[in-house]
């Protein structure tokens, strides 16, 4: 993955709340995804997983990096991550704070360079940093025409 190259996901609804996503990446698989009841069928992870799929990954996967860069071998690795919906002041489902746990599979004797290892591997996670960190999504919402009805419309001719 560079700098050069954006990631892009496109979704299509399949039926309900229920969405096939694919990916750019070459010989991925398609992804269903769904709401949980009662507005979907739980038919696959709604947004909430993934969001904590992604974090949960890419802090397992920055940890093994650095175990690997500074000469470690480890077994398997295990996370388990988890989030508490509470409702905002409006009234609106928000995750307020997310707690991620990683297991290494052998006693921290068993590793070297261990204390560099945690003081710098959650650096090489773009996921958790860039949450922590807050993104700006801009949103833009076209009809069937491509006409733009959300999003900025400053450089559109006649708009």
């Amino acid at each position: 993955m560079t700098g050069e190259h954006p990631i892009r996901v496109r979704l299509e609804q399949d039926e309900d709340y229920a969405f096939r996503v694919e990916f750019d990446e070459a010989g991925l698989d398609a992804l269903l995804v769904d709401e949980q009841p009662p507005l979907g069928e739980g038919r696959g992870p709604n947004p909430a997983h993934l969001l904590l799929t992604g974090i949960a990954h890419c802090l397992a996967a920055s940890l093994l990096f650095s175990l690997r860069k500074y000469g470690n071998g480890p077994d398997k690795l295990r996370g388990e991550i988890s989030a508490t919906l509470i409702r905002n002041a409006q009234g609106r489902w928000r995750i307020p704070r997310i707690s991620a746990e990683l297991y290494l599979p052998d006693g921290n004797e068993q590793y070297l360079h261990l204390e560099r290892i945690l003081q710098q591997f959650e650096e090489f996670c773009i996921v958790t940093q860039s949450v922590r960190q807050g993104i700006n999504v801009d949103v833009t919402v076209y009809d069937a025409h491509r006409h733009r009805l959300l999003g900025d419309k400053s450089f559109e001719a006649g708009s």
